[in-house]
Order: C-alpha cells, then sequence, then structure tokens
C-alpha cells in the first residue's frame, strides 16, 4: 500500500475506533456509575443544572473515555502509519484534545476535572499508545 494511503487510514481509522471507544464509556457509564437522582444527563441542558449534585466518582467514566479513546484511537494510528509515527498519534490527541475542549466550554465541570481532564486525558495517553505501539 502507498505510504499516502497509509497515512490517511491511520488518521481516518484513529479517529473513528478512538471515538467508538469513547461512546461506548461513555454509554456505558451510567450503568455502572448511576448519574444522580433526578439527574437528566440526556441534554447539555439538563446536565448544566445538575452538575451540583454530581460526585467525584461521576467523572470517572467520562475520563476513562475521554483517555482510552485517546489512547486506542493513537494506538491504531501509530499501528498504521509508516513513518512519523508519534506525529501521528498527536495528531489523533489533538482532534479528542479539540473535542474535549469544545465539551468544557458547553458542559460545565468541575475546576478540577477539567484539569485532569484536559491535562491526562489527550497528550499524555497518545504518548504511552505510541511507545506501546512500537
Amino acid at each position: 500500500m502507498k505510504p499516502i494511503f497509509r497515512k490517511i487510514l491511520a488518521i481516518l481509522l484513529g479517529i473513528v475506533i478512538g471515538s467508538l471507544v469513547n461512546m461506548f464509556l461513555v454509554n456505558i457509564s451510567g450503568t455502572i456509575i448511576p448519574p444522580p437522582i433526578d439527574a437528566d444527563v440526556t441534554t447539555a441542558e439538563g446536565l448544566k443544572e445538575a452538575m451540583h449534585l454530581f460526585q467525584p466518582k461521576h467523572f470517572l467514566f467520562p475520563f476513562l473515555a475521554h483517555a482510552l479513546g485517546t489512547f486506542v484511537g493513537a494506538f491504531v494510528a501509530a499501528k498504521i502509519a509508516p513513518t512519523s509515527k508519534l506525529a501521528f498519534a498527536m495528531g489523533i490527541a489533538v482532534f479528542f484534545f479539540l473535542g474535549g475542549l469544545a465539551a468544557v466550554f458547553m458542559i460545565p465541570s468541575p475546576l478540577w476535572f477539567t484539569i485532569v481532564d484536559l491535562a491526562l486525558a489527550y497528550f499524555p495517553m497518545a504518548y504511552l499508545a505510541k511507545q506501546l505501539a512500537d
């Protein structure tokens, strides 16, 4: 396969597979750690109104979704990319980081979660994924 096609495939599959992992974890989170009683977590407005009810345990799965989605996406990209594997892994991290940054503005969360999520869920996970993909 020509290198350009492998590069495109690395990016596309990294984003798609990472997003699938992210959404899977988000979708099962409520069955493992139920949201607070009377919290409407089906809409951004409901989340905004109920955020004061959330405990630290409720932020575990959003963090895992961001971290593991980025990790798996970056791992796939690094495995497929013919060269510059770190650049491809970090490219996936940038994509997911921008999504996480957008979420910070759309869905308010405690400052501690915002800092932990943005600092640890994206670029460190992509770096680790690239290291393990070698």
